[in-house]
């Protein structure tokens, strides 16, 4: 098992678990921002109802590629989370 030089075990796992709590702090902040861009392109939806212009199709496009951006860092972060507990759980 490799442990970083210079500290113990128990100060490891406090590291570790102070950095899953900063990724919970960001997928908290991921959630929010994906709650306001869909608020926000519901509202654009509803006022530019019925409009083919470009620049309404590409703003709805570009929100909509913004909330898959963010669905797929809170899926890296889960990841990242599983990983870190992992390696946590073998020490």
């Amino acid at each position: 098992m490799e442990v970083m030089s210079g500290i113990s075990v128990e100060e490891l796992r406090a590291a570790i678990a102070a950095a899953m709590q900063q990724v919970r702090d960001g997928q908290a902040a991921i959630t929010a921002a994906g709650e306001r861009l869909q608020g926000a392109q519901q509202a654009l939806s509803a006022v530019t109802r019925g409009s083919a212009h470009h620049n309404v199709t590409t703003a709805q496009a570009a929100l909509a590629q913004a909330n898959q951006d963010l669905e797929q860092s809170m899926a890296a972060t889960q990841a990242a989370a599983e990983q870190a507990e992992a390696y946590a759980a073998t020490l």
